[in-house]
Formats: structure tokens, C-alpha cells, sequence
């Protein structure tokens, strides 16, 4: 079994390895590192590895728990072959790619304690990956909370950067709360309380895609109905994350915050990166994706995808074809300047790519300016009801378990005969 020993922690009298699950995708020069977000594991990026790799095999071996799903069982149109869509002769000999379970879920280890979670401390484990398999360098892709750990490798280890490519990325801490409405409030009260595979995968397909995509029609029944059976299997499979490593998760995204410096440093570090989102993602607002993509020119290119928070997996081609543009700009040295100022283009498919995030700006004097401080402050206020509507939900869990735990048990006389 392909592991990689990252980091260590105490756990009462002795020390605990944590180890990382990972496996290792097609040959080449080209390196890839794919970061998966939260709960997520490395099956994840399947679409990704089948595009940048042509193959669904693992080079290190395989087994029955991470066999591929096919085209049909997934719903998904089928991939072209491996030499129309990685265009080997363009990107040199080829693409390795290496995708990884994050400490605290799937075949990784899962330290106790929430303070072993960071995205900094997860950056690190990426890193030591990286050692582990002996890569100097990487084009490093990110999606959700993979691209908040993927923002930190960058910012600690410029030099060890290629590129960088970050799919429905969030600046975390406040950012992680979605949009307030009736929709979502549910999905997070449905996704508390789920405690089998059937009802955490109605969820997840709910916020992973769009409505539009769910009820396309795939032969004699819809995507749904598809998706619902693979996610009901895979999360089958691998068992529901555990709470300690929820938890942990959580507390990563929570705490994660790219500073002005760490910016800074990516920005000036001189590699290529591409910020990639679905614009009805409803749990990382695409706002946040375009104002990092702002911070960040002009290294950055914007990317905006018709597809939720699994555009990935929703726009495969698109999104594959702008990791590949990402990483043929990179071989051929292109200028930062050059990669942010492609002229904008849309596609038939509605993938809409943008040099420069969409800003609006006012310009009517005092009224205008009174009106953005009153924007501004709504935009607070609804985060911060989020924040306490999510600290009413997560207290109510707490007494409900206190009393679940300390509820007299009745008691039943038996009588002697």
C-alpha cells in the first residue's frame, strides 16, 4: 500500500504517525499534485486524472477499493483518448499525477484532536509528500479546502512551485459561510443530521452540482438517479468520515487566513496561476474566488465555469482544458503579464474565462460611497447572523447528545414465578 509517514503527534504516552494515503497517476516529467477539499478523498479527482493522464490505473498498483468508476456508471460523457486530451507532444513526456486522502479522512491516518488541523500543517504534509516521492517541483491543483492548503504550500515553498490552480477557493475563516437562504439552512440542518450513506448522498448531490445538471437525462433515467446509487457506494465503501476528522477539517478551513505577505509572495514568485470556479457554486461564493484572483494579478487568470462547487466533476472538459493551458503556458515560459491578459473568451459549453475578476465600481461622490458602506454592512450583518444561526445548531446538537447520554433508563420489574 502506497503511504507516506508526514508528521507525528502525541497521542497519552507515545508518539503516532500520521500517514498519508496516495496514489500515483500516469508517467512523465511533468509533475502534478492534486489537493482534494474537505471530506473529500483522493477518488475525487477522477475526472482530472483521466484527462491530464489518459488513464484511470494507478501506476503504483491498484486494488478493488480504488478501482475507477467507468463513463457510463458515472453518468459522465466519455473521456477522449489519452493522446487528444494530454497532447503529450505539447507538454513534454507526459504528466505523472499524484492525488492523496488529507489527514483525518478516508485511508489516512485521523489524529484526536482538532489542534493537529491547519491548512498550514496540511500544507506541510503535501510537502513532505513531495519529498517523499522525490519531486523537486509540481504544478499543484487545488479544489475547496485543498485549494486554501494549496495556497500555504505555495506561500511557504514558492520554489517548490510549477503552478498553481485553485478550484472554488474561498480566503476561509468568514468567507467559508455560504449565502443565507431557505436552501442552504436546510441542506446544513439535512447534512447534521445524517447518519447513513442514503442521506448524506442526497445532500452532497444537492450542493456538489446544479439543478440543471442533475436532471439532464441519461438514457432511461436522470443524472440523479445515477449519482445517488455511485455516491451511496462510494460513501458505502469508505465509511462516513469520522467526527474527530470532520471536526479537524473543519477547524482548518475556519482558522485559514492567506495574509498580504503570503500573497505577496505568490505573487512575485513568478509561477502561473489559474483560479477556477463554477458560478453557482453555493457553498464558496465565486465573489471570493474573483477578489483572490484580483489579489493575486497579475499572475492570476480568472476561469468562471456554468457549475456548482463540483465543477470538476460537472464541467470536466473545461476544466481540464484549463489546467492544460495552465500547464502548456508554463512550459513555455509565458509571462505573468501575457497569462492574466488573454482576451476574454466564451464558450459554447458557458465557460466564460476573464483576465480580470468583475468589479463594480461607483462613481456618484458621497451617495455612492454611502451607498457601498451600506452594502458593506449588510454583507456583515448576514455573516455574522450565519455565524449564530450555525452556533445555535451546533449547541442544539451538543444538548441533544447530553441528554441522549444522560436519559434515565426505565427500568421493568420482573416478577418470580
Amino acid at each position: 500500500m502506497p503511504y507516506c509517514e508526514v508528521d507525528r503527534y502525541q497521542a497519552g504516552d507515545k508518539w503516532e504517525g500520521v500517514r498519508l494515503f496516495y496514489r500515483r497517476y500516469g508517467r512523465g516529467a511533468t509533475k502534478v499534485l492534486l489537493v482534494i477539499g474537505l471530506a473529500g478523498t483522493h477518488d475525487s479527482w477522477g475526472p482530472q486524472i483521466r484527462g491530464l493522464t489518459g488513464s484511470m490505473e494507478p501506476a503504483d498498483g491498484g486494488d478493488e477499493l480504488t478501482a475507477a468508476r467507468t463513463d457510463e456508471e458515472a453518468g459522465a460523457p466519455a473521456a477522449a483518448p489519452a493522446t487528444a486530451t494530454v497532447e503529450e507532444e505539447d507538454v513534454g513526456e507526459g504528466i505523472e499525477v499524484c492525488c492523496f486522502d488529507n489527514r483525518g479522512v478516508g485511508r489516512s491516518s485521523i489524529p484526536p484532536h482538532k489542534s493537529y488541523y491547519s491548512t498550514s500543517i496540511m500544507a506541510r504534509d503535501a510537502l513532505a509528500l513531495m519529498d517523499h516521492l522525490g519531486w523537486k517541483k509540481a504544478h499543484v491543483f487545488g479544489h475547496s479546502m485543498g485549494a486554501m492548503i494549496s495556497c500555504k504550500l505555495a506561500a511557504m515553498a514558492p520554489h517548490r512551485m510549477s503552478s498553481l490552480a485553485l478550484l472554488n477557493v474561498t480566503g476561509g475563516g468568514m468567507e467559508c459561510f455560504p449565502k443565507v437562504d431557505a436552501q442552504m439552512l436546510s441542506l446544513a440542518f439535512r447534512f447534521l443530521r445524517a447518519r447513513t450513506p442514503e442521506q448524506r448522498a442526497l445532500v452532497d448531490l444537492e450542493t456538489h452540482y446544479t439543478k440543471e445538471y442533475l436532471d439532464e437525462e441519461v438514457g432511461s433515467c436522470t443524472r440523479r438517479a445515477i449519482l445517488y446509487k455511485e455516491y451511496v457506494k462510494g460513501i458505502s465503501s469508505s465509511g462516513m468520515q469520522s467526527n474527530c476528522g470532520f471536526e479537524g477539517q473543519i477547524n482548518a478551513c475556519w482558522t485559514h487566513k492567506v495574509t498580504t505577505k503570503e500573497l505577496d509572495t505568490i505573487r512575485a514568485a513568478g509561477f502561473l496561476v489559474s483560479v477556477i470556479h463554477g458560478r453557482h457554486d453555493i457553498i464558496a461564493q465565486v465573489c471570493h474566488a474573483r477578489w483572490l484572483a484580483q489579489r493575486l494579478l497579475p499572475a492570476a487568470r480568472m476561469v468562471d465555469l456554468h457549475g456548482a462547487h463540483l465543477v470538476s466533476h460537472e464541467r470536466p472538459e473545461e476544466v481540464n482544458n484549463a489546467l492544460m493551458d495552465l500547464i502548456k503556458a508554463t512550459k513555455y515560459a509565458m509571462a505573468p503579464q501575457e497569462w492574466s491578459s488573454q482576451p476574454e473568451n466564451t464558450s459554447e459549453t458557458g465557460a466564460l474565462i476573464s483576465a480580470r475578476p468583475v468589479t463594480l465600481t461607483i462613481r456618484t461622490g458621497e451617495a455612492g460611497n454611502a451607498a457601498v458602506a451600506a452594502y458593506n454592512l449588510l454583507a456583515k450583518l448576514q455573516l455574522s447572523f450565519l455565524y449564530v444561526i450555525g452556533l445555535i445548531v451546533m449547541a442544539f446538537e451538543h444538548v441533544r447528545n447530553i441528554v441522549r447520554v444522560t436519559k434515565p433508563v426505565r427500568v421493568v420489574a420482573i416478577q418470580s414465578s
